[in-house]
């Protein structure tokens, strides 16, 4: 699993005429307007699983495409599959991304996904980052908000599983993109019967361990932060009381 580092963060610039175009073919979300901040994102393989997870930043003549460091090589090369012909250039830029909580520095966006994740900077080499690696990591669980190298997972995740629809990462009316159909298929069925939970844990466990429920396999248990915990779940396995490793499992109010 990736070491928990909010600002372990690239930044990839999409310019050329095509830009716009390109990427609504390609992301979950719609692109936000120069005007409207930041948008979180998703591109998906064919089969509508995740890849990359991403924040878009319209400056206009560019796009910018905040990401995880590292996916900033597979998401440029998954970007250049799909470029043919179009009028599109990829730069894997050096600006700074700084993130923090409290008040909104000028010049700085909301993180779109919740409110309690604070802002985000772009080169602005004098912004502190704010959040330390343990507080990010509670605060991430109590809001249930997921992870890539931890809940995401490259070609195994579904994003409306992992929430993407409460975090505003999924735009339904935007038309088609890849992975589109596969998406809009889950979203249609009466529920879902695995995503993520946040549970308490009683006992020993570890990140990675897996969960089980009357001697069953249910699920998997991510992110952890003292006795609270990310759990992938099958719900309609899932129980009242859970077991991972020597650890108690309870879902959390």
């Amino acid at each position: 699993m990736t070491k928990e580092q909010p600002q372990n963060r690239k930044i990839i610039e999409v310019s050329g005429s095509d830009r716009e175009k390109f990427l609504q073919g390609l992301t979950s979300n719609a692109l936000p307007r120069d005007t409207e901040g930041l948008r979180y994102s998703a591109i998906l393989s064919p089969q509508g699983k995740y890849l990359a997870d991403f924040f878009m930043l319209n400056r206009g003549d560019c796009v910018l495409l905040d990401v995880d460091g590292d996916l900033a090589t597979p998401l440029m090369q998954r970007l250049s599959m799909y470029k043919l012909r179009a009028d599109v250039a990829l730069t894997l830029s050096d600006m700074t991304v700084a993130v923090g909580h409290g008040t909104l520095p000028k010049g700085a966006y909301a993180d779109p996904r919740d409110p309690a994740l604070g802002w985000r900077a772009y080169g602005q080499p004098g912004l502190p980052n704010l959040w330390d690696a343990a507080g990010w990591k509670t605060t991430r669980i109590a809001h249930l908000i997921p992870e890539h190298g931890r809940e995401l997972i490259p070609n195994d995740s579904y994003i409306l599983e992992l929430g993407f629809e409460r975090l505003n990462g999924v735009d339904f009316k935007k038309g088609c993109y890849v992975g589109q159909e596969v998406t809009a298929r889950m979203k249609h069925k009466t529920e879902l019967r695995k995503g993520l939970a946040r549970v308490t844990v009683s006992g020993t466990a570890a990140e990675g361990d897996l969960i089980t429920a009357n001697g069953r396999e249910i699920g998997q248990l991510h992110s952890i932060s003292e006795d609270q915990a990310l759990a992938y779940l099958r719900f309609d396995r899932a129980q009242a009381v859970m077991q991972a490793g020597a650890a108690e499992l309870h879902f959390a109010e």
